[in-house]
């Protein structure tokens, strides 16, 4: 299975390592990047005659061309602007395309190009990471074990396992990802059907296990990709919040209120500049701290069974920085399932043709047993509703 990443950055690691270390029927993998240090540590980590290094655009349609027809699955690791162009010129070089998302506007693009994936015979899969991506095929698979469901919940957070000052919290994934999930509609689902409530809203409190203690949740976007399009008139009540510790929502909800997000120019003197981007440029100094992360994810779905009895129905994530790979928890949790992803639409395990939802193609227990095979602390619990977990 031979295949082709775009992107050698912290989550383009993550999936070479799984494509060459976990998955042994990989002939061929080819990774593109304009950043030639980034790619020459790539190649340099994994020492694989399978891995070819190749610096490059991904805006050079000339030259991904021959790199995508040589390719069973393009993986898409980098900036989510590109996504859309890059998922049409795979299908043209007849490549099934997926991608880590993150945008509604970028994947309601790539679903616009459904009709010529399918004439191709390929599939485009977009939101192939963390949230969006695994919370929700984990989130379907356990409304699928319902005979009737009545709420499904996603909590999902990258936390450093030593919070300090300024936000408790250290920059794990792009910044403008960041921005865009912290200031953008969250998409829900209320009586049943679709809406959208403000990001950095309806603040909860949740515990973990000891060292986490007591955390937050509130209201961001993104996270859900397609799930509630998907459950929209069967599950009358969904929604996704990111986990912080505590104080956090506050603190970046102030940088908002003030203006801090704003994407429109400013005049100062010498130059034009837009708070948004002094904001991006501030947190990645302020916010890039030392030290391992942590990956949690709560999914919960309620409702009754075959015989009409109350159920609940969760899963429970907590993984770390791994030592001995140098991974750290949130490039594990947002590349492995790509790459699990690209691995089955290679083998042609999943039959997939068109744009479609991951959440509907990728088998719920497949994915949670091959993420058990990698390590992942993954623990499934059945309850009645408002017991304890």
């Amino acid at each position: 299975m031979k295949y082709l990443l775009l992107g050698a950055g912290l989550q383009g690691t993550a999936i070479a390592h799984d494509l060459l270390r976990q998955a042994p029927d990989t002939t061929a993998l080819c990774a593109v990047d304009s950043d030639a240090d980034s790619l020459e540590r790539l190649g340099a980590r994994f020492g694989d005659p399978r891995l070819r290094c190749c610096p490059g655009y991904v805006q050079d349609q000339a030259f991904l061309a021959p790199l995508m027809k040589d390719a069973d699955v393009v993986i898409s690791a980098v900036n989510y602007w590109y996504n859309a162009p890059l998922a049409a010129q795979a299908i043209e070089n007849k490549a099934h395309f997926l991608d880590l998302g993150g945008n509604n506007d970028v994947v309601a693009r790539e679903f616009a190009l459904d009709g010529r994936a399918r004439q191709m015979g390929v599939a485009v899969v977009p939101d192939c990471g963390l949230a969006p991506g695994l919370a929700g095929i984990l989130g379907y698979w356990l409304t699928t074990r319902l005979a009737k469901v009545s709420s499904l919940r996603l909590r999902v957070g990258g936390l450093p396992l030593q919070p300090r000052p300024p936000m408790n919290y250290k920059i794990v994934f792009s910044v403008e990802g960041l921005i865009n999930e912290y200031i953008e509609p969250a998409v829900v689902i209320r009586g049943g059907k679709l809406d959208t409530v403000p990001s950095l809203t309806e603040l909860e409190t949740l515990t973990f296990p000891e060292p986490f203690g007591e955390l937050e949740a509130f209201q961001t976007s993104g996270g859900t990709s397609t799930l509630p399009q998907t459950l929209a008139g069967r599950v009358p009540d969904l929604d996704y919040k990111t986990i912080r510790y505590k104080g956090h929502c506050a603190q970046f909800r102030l940088l908002h209120e003030l203006g801090l997000t704003d994407a429109r120019p400013l005049a100062f003197p010498g130059g034009e500049v837009s708070p948004r981007q002094m904001l991006a440029n501030r947190l990645k100094v302020a916010l890039d701290l030392p030290g391992p992360d942590a990956v949690l994810v709560l999914v919960v779905a309620e409702g009754w069974d075959a015989a009409g009895q109350p159920k609940r129905l969760a899963v429970r994530i907590i993984d770390r920085h791994d030592d001995a790979t140098g991974l750290s928890a949130m490039t594990r949790m947002t590349g492995f399932p790509a790459a699990i992803i690209a691995r089955m639409l290679a083998s042609g395990r999943l039959g997939a043709v068109g744009a479609c939802c991951q959440e509907l193609i990728v088998p719920g227990q497949e994915m949670a047993d091959e993420l058990r095979a990698r390590g992942i602390d993954l623990v499934e619990t059945e309850g009645r509703p408002g017991e304890p977990m």
